[in-house]
């Protein structure tokens, strides 16, 4: 069972590896809002998870199913149902039948991926033991944190303000943090609450965990982290002027020392990138969300759907 599990998270590895690389690239284009690159992460995280998609016949994977990759069919299309083919992209094609159950076309093929199917299981469970244990110390090395009001607490524990827990989330300010960056503080943590970022920065460590053998999903997890606060910073920007834009980055400035894959940390991404972002920061009129819509449209039906099979 591990390797036949195994090999569906080595085709959904690669695919999640194409569909991570475009987003790589199109977040070099300084015009796109960082929000929306933010969101374009879901197409590999789609990607990474999912073996099976639609069919389309002018998806990215058409392109290049006759030399690399077999587009195995999972449910075909229903005269006059709008539901399209289902399928399966297998980029291995190492195998002779896929369902009910997968038949290699050798016996050596099948001896690899029992050996590799049990080596890829071990590490993942122990990578996701690791991380959630991690997650586990950090929470339980906040319990003396200080309330201070609402979800609001300090903490001489911590060195960056920071949201931690996804249920009932908790802003934990360093015990000396400077009075008039509170409010510039607070906001930024507040639009990491409302946007669930902590539910998906776990997800996005185990999805590297489950993947932990392809190099790609950590440089993306790191990408993404990074995307994350950018987003976050856009969202408080939208809501100050000239001077606050100034005095928010001072407040980045002075907390630019925190870093956690468990926490949405105020100084958790490069602060020179993030302070440049900011100072160049211009809000987005209705026309460019509706061709940023348009684009994000056009990229996640060429990149999470499968050639038609055939």
């Amino acid at each position: 069972m591990p390797d036949q599990i195994f090999y569906f998270v080595l085709n959904m590895s690669i695919l999640g590896s194409v569909a991570g690389l475009i987003v790589l690239l199109l977040r070099r284009v300084r015009a796109l809002p960082r929000f929306g690159v933010y969101l374009l992460w879901a197409l590999p995280l789609i990607r990474f998870w999912v073996p099976f998609g639609f069919a389309n016949r002018y998806c990215l994977l058409s392109l290049i199913a006759r030399f690399t990759t077999k587009t195995v069919v999972v449910r075909e299309a229903l005269p006059g149902s709008w539901i399209p083919e289902i399928s399966f992209s297998n980029s291995l094609q190492a195998a002779e039948n896929y369902f009910p159950a997968i038949t290699y076309k050798t016996d050596l093929l099948q001896d690899i991926f029992t050996v590799c199917g049990f080596i890829w299981a071990a590490v993942a469970a122990g990578a996701v033991l690791c991380a959630v244990l991690l997650y586990c110390f950090t929470r339980s090395a906040l319990k003396n944190a200080e309330h201070v009001r609402d979800n609001i607490y300090r903490s001489d524990r911590v060195i960056s303000p920071a949201v931690y827990g996804i249920f009932r989330p908790r802003i934990i300010l360093p015990a000396d943090i400077a009075g008039g960056d509170v409010d510039y503080i607070l906001m930024h943590e507040n639009i990491h609450i409302r946007r669930l970022d902590n539910f998906w920065r776990i997800f996005a460590v185990v999805t590297a965990c489950v993947h932990w053998f392809n190099p790609l999903a950590w440089i993306f997890l790191r990408r993404f982290f990074a995307d994350m606060e950018l987003a976050c910073d856009a969202g408080v920007l939208k809501r100050l002027d000239e001077g606050g834009k100034k005095e928010y980055a001072a407040a980045l400035l002075g907390c630019s020392a925190g870093k956690t894959y468990y926490a949405s940390a105020f100084g958790g991404a490069k602060t020179r990138l993030r302070i440049k972002s900011i100072l160049s920061y211009k809000r987005l009129t209705l026309m460019s969300g509706l061709c940023f819509a348009a684009l994000f449209i056009a990229v996640a039906a060429a990149v999470i759907t499968n050639a038609v099979g055939g």
